[in-house]
Parts: C-alpha cells; sequence; structure tokens
C-alpha cells in the first residue's frame, strides 16, 4: 500500500524516527481539507507508546477535516548538523502515515495532556498538574495510529 522509498541510500532507521519525535518539538499534521484543498497546521505533539499524540480545541477547521476523513500525514524535521568541511546542512525527516482517533476519555485525555505538557515545560510539574486538571473536559486530544513511518537524511547541498 505504501510506497518504497527511492532514495534507499538516505532512509534511517525506525529507531532514528523515533528518536527525532522524541526530540523535536513541532511538526505539521497535513490532513484532507474543504472544496479538495489539502489542510496542514503546524503543531506540537508528544510520542508515546507508539502513537503521537495532540491537543486543541475542540471545535474548528482541523476537527472538522478529521471527522470527515482521519486520515493524516505527519512531517517532523530535525534541526541538522554541519559536517567539518563540507557544504549544506545534514538534515533528518520523518514522514508518518496514519489515521486519527478522538480520545474521548476523560481521564485519558488527562494522562496525555498531562505528558504533553511535561515535554514542553519539564521543570513546572506543578504548573502543568493544575492545566491538565483544567483542561481535561475542555481539550481535545488527537491519537495518531500509525500505519506507515519513514525516514530520511539529506543533504541541502
Amino acid at each position: 500500500m505504501f510506497r518504497k522509498m527511492r532514495r534507499i541510500k538516505q532512509e534511517v532507521t525506525k529507531e532514528e524516527c523515533e528518536k527525532i519525535l522524541n526530540e523535536e518539538r513541532r511538526g505539521v499534521l497535513s490532513m484532507f481539507g474543504e472544496d479538495g484543498y489539502p489542510y496542514g497546521v503546524p503543531i506540537n505533539f508528544k510520542y508515546e507508546d507508539g502513537k503521537i499524540y495532540f491537543h486543541g480545541a475542540k471545535q474548528g477547521h482541523k476537527i472538522d477535516a478529521l471527522k470527515a476523513n482521519d486520515h493524516v500525514c505527519f512531517t517532523v524535521y530535525n534541526k541538522g548538523y554541519l559536517e567539518e568541511g563540507k557544504r549544506g546542512l545534514n538534515v533528518t525527516s520523518v514522514i508518518v502515515f496514519g489515521t486519527v482517533r478522538f480520545v474521548e476519555d476523560v481521564d485519558e485525555a488527562y494522562k496525555r495532556c498531562k505528558s504533553l505538557g511535561l515535554k514542553y515545560f519539564p521543570d513546572e510539574p506543578d504548573y502543568i498538574e493544575d492545566d491538565a486538571q483544567r483542561l481535561k473536559k475542555v481539550v481535545q486530544i488527537l491519537e495518531l495510529n500509525i500505519d506507515h513511518m519513514t525516514g530520511k537524511l539529506v543533504n541541502e547541498s
């Protein structure tokens, strides 16, 4: 169903993909939008238990798009690095295809909301605890179930 990577020599391992998903802070969630246009939104996320979690409002363009079609693509890339004596940044990207599930259980939403918050504010556990308790009933947690994931290292030169 999913294509094999054309430039197989640039493919990175699943472990390298997971490292990027664990370390990077933002990606782009792409879905089927309105009137045949694709819709991509920059978003923060948490990779946990082999799935990717997002949070946001319970209504809006993203929610409407996901209710109409739960198939998505999520893209993340790292900051890259320079090799001494060489030109161009070496950047690794990860592309994930999968389906999104709306997390409806309040206790699970609380757990995922808290986990997301601690990724971004690890030194503020009390603030995150209060925020997760306050938001668990009003925030929409989304769970991306991964069907296919690839990673690729490219040189920008």
